[in-house]
């Protein structure tokens, strides 16, 4: 990622934690707890089956929201590997927790091209998919950045964007930012305080 999306999302984890209504008495996370927050209220997308997709579809499990595209060199399949690490040591309860992968570029990545990437991480992840104006306005209300750095060719361009996973309990609220590069014990943890809360 370059510089200039560092510092962006260094600066969104930054008002992330400033923003995070920490409940007291409640499980210490290592992400970051945002409880209470007024955005991420969640999603209409299509997923990489061509199937229409809400958050409600997922009610009952934790459900783990990542925004990137799949020409993204680095940050996006890291993260994605982190989280199946993190759902391997998850064991079984691996099953009540369903990982999403939001493509910010829906000029490139289609439906099938999501399909063959997305699952390659995982056979349960799942890729989202809308079109131009849909996928702003999802990325607007969970507070992410995202811009368009034209390449050499009109198709080689790349996308600045934040990192950082998303995370909404069994009931659809979301609970925590987990910032790239945690660890998969860490995540696990925190996934494993979420579904204890039921």
């Amino acid at each position: 990622m370059k510089r200039r999306s560092i510092l962006a999302a260094l600066s969104a984890g930054a008002a992330l934690v400033l923003l995070s209504g920490c409940s007291q008495g409640g499980p210490t996370f290592h992400g970051v707890d945002v409880t209470g927050a007024d955005y991420g209220k969640g999603f209409a997308l299509t997923d990489h089956t061509g199937a229409p997709r809400t958050l409600a579809d997922y009610r009952g499990k934790v459900v783990t929201l990542f925004f990137g595209f799949t020409h993204c060199p680095d940050v996006c399949p890291t993260s994605l590997a982190t989280m199946h690490q993190a759902m391997t040591l998850l064991g079984p309860d691996a099953e009540r927790v369903q990982v999403l992968f939001v493509t910010l570029d829906p000029a490139r990545d289609t439906t099938t091209l999501l399909a063959d990437y997305v699952p390659r991480f995982d056979p349960s992840f799942v890729g989202l998919r809308g079109d131009a104006a849909t996928t702003a306005a999802v990325a607007k209300d969970y507070k992410v950045f995202f811009q368009k750095v034209e390449g050499t060719t009109p198709d080689s361009y790349t996308l600045d964007h934040s990192a950082g996973t998303f995370v909404h309990d069994a009931q659809g609220r979301l609970r925590l930012f987990i910032r790239h590069g945690e660890t998969p014990q860490h995540i696990a943890d925190d996934l494993k305080a979420l579904l204890a809360q039921g």
